[in-house]
């Protein structure tokens, strides 16, 4: 089986997988050092670690070979909107995520455009259909996100609709940031036949793995959570430095540990 082969197995499986937001070779390696069995690029992260809060395409394709190219696990890009309004254009990023290693890759309906955020509907329909086109060609797994209830478009029924025909466009994955409680993740599998990714970053965060499994959750990733709570733990260690304290370097982790995923 090739690695694209292992990254669709999992989605087939009867229990939910686990897909951390690795944002550097590092912490790719860290990741599966740990054991997960695949990884999820974050654009945010890859901002976050040039200190902004948007990333370039070229950047995160740098990203995404740098990743793949840190452990043999499979790697889903996440290329936001492909950098592109037409179809064929958003397209292309994703036969260039393959080019880099990526063995699945997503594709967003929203427009980086704050006055409309949310392409369309036949638009985003039409950028999902020619998206599947490549992804198939690349033989890269294919997820498409709705993203209007992080942006404060809080209609499910809306985004439920889009999801329903990303779907039908051939989408191999569904994904719809800003779920954020169990009701409104059962309504969304329930809706839809294929796979669907819960992203924890923005559900409540007492929901568990067992109840995500119960949920009919396939997929559960992070996306930039763990950059952010390590910048926080930076930002803690920093003013606690500035205070004249050093309290934090008692917790840290033997350098052993790192050794061992590193060498």
């Amino acid at each position: 089986m090739t690695t694209a082969d292992d990254f669709r197995a999992l989605h087939e499986r009867p229990e939910p997988f686990l897909l951390p937001n690795p944002w550097d070779a590092g912490t790719a390696r860290l990741l599966a050092h740990l054991g997960f069995p695949a990884l999820a690029t974050t654009s945010l992260g890859v901002a976050n670690v040039v200190g902004r809060t948007r990333a370039t395409r070229a950047e995160i394709l740098a990203n995404v070979r740098e990743i793949a190219e840190a452990t043999p696990l499979p790697v889903n890009a996440d290329l936001e909107n492909g950098f592109a309004d037409d179809p064929a254009e958003a397209a292309q990023m994703i036969a260039e995520a393959a080019d880099a290693g990526a063995v699945g890759a997503s594709i967003e309906d929203h427009t980086g455009d704050r006055a409309t955020p949310i392409y369309e509907f036949g638009l985003a329909v039409d950028r999902v259909r020619a998206a599947v086109e490549t992804a198939r060609q690349r033989s890269v797994v294919l997820t498409a996100r709705c993203e209007n209830l992080w942006l404060g478009v809080n209609d499910l029924s809306d985004t439920i609709k889009r999801l329903q025909a990303f779907e039908e466009a051939g989408a191999d994955v569904l994904y719809a940031p800003g779920l954020r409680t169990l009701e409104e993740i059962r309504a969304v599998v329930s809706s839809v036949g294929k796979p669907v990714n819960v992203v924890m970053g923005f559900a409540d965060p007492s929901i568990t793995l067992e109840q995500l499994a119960e949920a009919g959750v396939r997929r559960i990733s992070i996306g930039a959570a763990l950059s952010r709570l390590a910048l926080k733990s930076f930002v803690d260690g920093a003013r606690e430095m500035l205070a004249g304290r050093f309290g934090f370097v008692g917790e840290l982790p033997p350098i052993t540990e790192l050794q061992q995923a590193f060498d």
